[in-house]
């Protein structure tokens, strides 16, 4: 995610979720004994910054998602959501995160289960316990409502043609019941159905296109396992546009059809720009990459998987100079690599993903166009004390503000992080730093890492134990001398 210097319109408040009644059950007696044997409680696998994100005990291998869109951006849309999953251990019921839509009801393995919420977690319980190591098809139909909830951003983004996704940090499950954490990787399969005149969009590539009176359903399934977080569905009244890039790499782009135009200039640059990523940290991860151009107000742009999520705006503006949108379509496809392909462990790992996307969205702007890397660290030295008190240090960033889950992407994590990158190329030189780089995503493609990864890698490749320098860069309240400048001051502290 790139937070662009814009403001954000207010979002409308609207009511939280409801629940309709539970599923018939073969059984009324059971459902009621197991409803007083223990009251449903919202879980979580641990995360520091979310503690309530994600669910033990199983682990998803794919999510089908069908989305049946009216046309209407206020009403919400029909949805079925199946989840094949591994139990890790016995279940007597499972927690799924859900929340802003109504559930109608849910089947396990085919059967009718009982459910209930609990805070943000759709509980469900089936008729049989489930075993360790079982495998499980979880069922559920319910609503996906497009309104923006009233305490938080993100979920559906409604544009000016149609909707959008943006589910970054927190909010894959304001769209749809699942394992809301990055740590929880899996196979996708996209169904949408929108009325004649609207085109839909997903992650991954095309796997069918179904007419019928009035309607089409366009189905698409990604390759490589994704985040919850990453997934990205586009209706509206756009335009596809396909081109090729590196190795014949299919690159198609979404735009509303009125600007397809004015857009195409700037689309004509991505495979330059992924050719130029891949001579740094290797080939590109996936099976498809472009850019969705949306007709909405944001305040952020964000490396959804395969298909990056832009304000149509940030290409349109005159204010802002060629070299800063070309810069930032870097920081958005860097993501690719860091952060999509290789998540982070928990949301902590933050810095992995905006450090490294930042510093190629700086690397690119000056070998581009002449804006000095070491410029830009020297600033963010100037200002890193001041970051580290407002959003902790780079490794353990505070935690979000109440009701503003997106302020976990604070510079701490952008401009700060790309710092501690700085700071390690300059602690064990270019040549072993370029070859982290590469290893690092080689290593942990189509997986998850964490900072602790990244630190024994580091050691592991430049030949010393970086864990002090890490340490100190990392999880210090104030910033390290830099290594090569002790010249650089910070205003904070005078030194």
């Amino acid at each position: 995610m790139l937070l662009t210097p814009h403001a954000k319109a207010p979002a409308a408040r609207t009511p939280r979720r409801r629940f309709k009644a539970a599923a018939l059950l073969a059984s009324a007696v059971s459902v009621c004994l197991v409803a007083a044997s223990a009251p449903a409680a919202p879980l979580g696998v641990g995360d520091r910054l979310f503690p309530h994100l994600g669910n033990p005990g199983y682990d998803v291998a794919s999510y089908d998602l069908a989305f049946t869109y009216s046309g209407s951006h206020n009403k919400p849309l029909k949805a079925v959501t199946t989840i094949d999953a591994w139990t890790t251990t016995r279940l007597d019921r499972l927690n799924l995160d859900f929340a802003h839509g109504e559930v109608e009801s849910v089947e396990v393995d085919g059967e009718p289960a009982a459910f209930t919420e609990a805070d943000e977690d759709l509980v469900v319980t089936p008729q049989d316990a489930l075993p360790r190591g079982s495998w499980t098809r979880i069922t559920v139909r319910h609503t996906s409502d497009p309104t923006p909830p009233d305490d938080r951003d993100g979920g559906w983004v409604r544009t000016k043609d149609g909707l959008a996704m943006a589910n970054q940090a927190d909010v894959a499950h304001l769209v749809f019941p699942c394992n809301d954490h990055p740590s929880d990787k899996a196979m996708f399969t996209i169904h949408v159905t929108a009325p004649d005149g609207y085109t839909a969009v997903a992650n991954g590539l095309p796997a069918g296109v179904d007419r019928a009176a009035g309607a089409t359903t366009w189905t698409y399934r990604t390759q490589h396992p994704m985040a919850t977080e990453l997934a990205q569905v586009s209706i509206g009244r756009s335009t596809v546009l396909r081109r090729s890039g590196p190795h014949g790499l299919p690159v198609r782009d979404v735009v509303p059809t009125e600007h397809r135009a004015a857009l195409e200039p700037w689309l004509e640059k991505t495979p330059d720009q992924i050719s130029w990523m891949e001579g740094k940290v290797g080939r590109y991860p996936f099976e498809t990459y472009g850019l969705l151009m949306a007709d909405a107000d944001t305040g952020f742009e964000l490396e959804t998987q395969t298909l990056s999520l832009f304000e149509r705006e940030l290409f349109t503006e005159p204010a802002y100079p060629q070299w800063y949108v070309e810069s930032i379509m870097v920081h958005e496809l860097a993501h690719q690599w860091f952060g999509d392909s290789v998540s982070p462990a928990t949301w902590s790992d933050l810095w992995l993903n905006e450090g490294h996307a930042t510093w190629y969205e700086a690397l690119y702007a000056e070998e581009k166009a002449g804006r000095t890397l070491e410029a830009r660290m020297k600033a963010a030295y100037s200002a890193s004390d001041r970051w580290r008190e407002a959003g902790g240090p780079p490794a353990a960033p505070k935690a979000p503000d109440a009701g503003q889950k997106i302020s976990i992407f604070r510079p701490n994590v952008y401009d700060g992080a790309a710092l501690v990158l700085y700071a390690l190329r300059e602690e064990i030189g270019r040549t072993a730093f370029e070859r982290l780089e590469k290893v690092w995503v080689q290593r942990h493609r189509d997986g998850v890492a964490s900072t602790a990864d990244f630190v024994r890698l580091a050691s592991e490749l430049s030949g010393r134990d970086l864990g002090a320098f890490f340490q100190d860069w990392l999880y210090g309240e104030k910033t390290p001398p830099m290594p090569g400048h002790p010249e650089w001051k910070s205003v904070a502290t005078g030194r």
